[in-house]
């Protein structure tokens, strides 16, 4: 089973050729894709395509680390009312992102801590999302202390010792997307020591293309060159690729074999 476990195609990105976009990915044979959220002003338009096809888009909810600043208590109480009102597959995409700014690095925490919480709370994995901010988001982490936690380190670019940081956590995989293509990247050599059963398929769209399409805008679709890297990689058919990590992403996301019920799209 072929899962996009991270695309933004809600996004204006795609507002002239989604309706393509989505019969192409269904047509290189994605089954599911897991929509996180940014702010709540995406909130709506990820509610509204999630509702288009409900059994295909499957949307998670948060706060992002970059839309995080001085009014994050309003934005969090927002996100807890989704959360009270309405069903979704993860909470996500949160985390700690010092790459842009350090301004709200504090706030950042507050608000990564809090949606931690509300995880173990409801029973909901994460979708974790850290820009050189991997020691702070592992501090969190291990501050709460709950075995229950689990999810994706979404976009996953770290070394072996990061991976080994992760999983030694339990019940997380990294999420790897058009990265690993990368000629400058040196994830492929730290892959090919992580075993496969750690791996979920992303591409975060319409962000990071792998290559060929490096530059170009990022589509489901391309998930097939991700798998084929990987194929590369482990010395597996893509056939065994897309069924392991398939298999993987249903351990993390289960409730994505069902149609979610949305009683509020603000």
């Amino acid at each position: 089973m072929l899962i996009d476990t991270h695309a933004h195609i809600y996004l204006d990105a795609f507002d002239e050729d989604r309706a393509l976009v989505i019969q192409q990915a269904k047509k290189a044979g994605v089954k599911h894709i897991i929509l996180p959220n940014v702010d709540n002003d995406t909130t709506k338009a990820m509610f509204t395509l999630e509702e288009s096809d409900p059994s295909f888009f499957h949307s998670a909810i948060g706060l992002h680390p970059t839309s995080v600043n001085h009014e994050y208590k309003k934005e969090l109480t927002k996100i807890k009312h989704s959360l009270d009102e309405n069903s979704f597959c993860a909470i996500g995409e949160i985390g700690v992102d010092l790459y842009w700014d350090k301004t709200f690095i504090n706030e950042q925490i507050k608000v990564f801590e809090q949606q931690l919480k509300w995880a173990i709370e409801y029973n909901l994995p994460v979708i974790i999302h850290v820009r050189d901010a991997f020691p702070e988001a592992l501090r969190s982490i291990e501050r709460l202390n709950c075995p229950q936690l689990h999810g994706v380190f979404h976009s996953f670019s770290g070394n072996l010792k990061d991976a080994q940081s992760i999983l030694n956590l339990k019940g997380f995989k990294l999420g790897i997307n058009g990265i690993v293509t990368f000629k400058n990247s040196d994830l492929k050599n730290t892959l090919s020591q992580i075993p496969l059963e750690n791996i979920v398929l992303e591409t975060d769209a319409p962000y990071l293309s792998p290559v060929p399409y490096r530059g170009k805008r990022n589509e489901p679709k391309h998930l097939l060159e991700i798998v084929a890297k990987l194929a590369e990689i482990y010395n597996e058919s893509t056939d065994n690729i897309i069924k392991k990590t398939g298999e993987n992403a249903l351990q993390v996301f289960k409730s994505i074999i069902f149609a979610p019920e949305r009683n509020d799209t603000n």
